[in-house]
């Protein structure tokens, strides 16, 4: 008599399943963001994207990378209009940011940070001042535009 006993294997992919399952659980990676805004002196009102974040030195969190439009306000000094790129990391870049934001086994720090100096307000001198006033009105009766001089500022200078 030929009897043969054949013992089945229990499979091994149900395991591997729950196991790969598991350890994508468990790993509960992220990317924190933070861009802090400092200035000199401090205590400038800060805009980003033109809303109010608070006054400086300030950190607020992110989402995107991207270029943003910073603007400071201080009493007595120049406000100061900056256009910043906030450059993503080489782990943020895709497919690259699905295995940081997911796959990390641990939090991923992203810091960025802005500082400005600020400039005193200059006092333009009444007759300074007048004689400007003078020459525009002078020049829009003519029918010609005369650019600001180069010493002069313009309020929304950007970096």
């Amino acid at each position: 008599m030929n009897l043969r006993v054949t013992t089945k294997r229990p499979s091994i992919l149900p395991w591997l399943v729950l196991l790969l399952g598991l350890l994508a659980l468990s790993a509960t990676g992220c990317v924190r963001r933070r861009l802090t805004i400092r200035s000199n002196p401090p205590g400038a009102l800060v805009y980003i994207d033109e809303q109010e974040i608070g006054r400086t030195p300030i950190a607020t969190s992110f989402t995107y990378y991207g270029t943003r439009r910073i603007r400071l306000v201080k009493d007595g000094y120049e406000t100061v209009t900056a256009l910043e790129k906030v450059p993503p990391p080489w782990y943020q870049i895709p497919p690259l940011d699905f295995v940081s934001e997911n796959l990390v086994p641990r939090e991923i720090r992203d810091e960025r940070y802005v500082d400005f100096n600020l400039v005193p307000q200059r006092v333009v001198p009444t007759q300074e001042l007048l004689g400007r006033a003078q020459q525009l009105r002078t020049s829009s009766q003519a029918g010609m535009v005369v650019p600001l001089p180069p010493n002069a500022s313009s309020p929304t200078d950007v970096r």
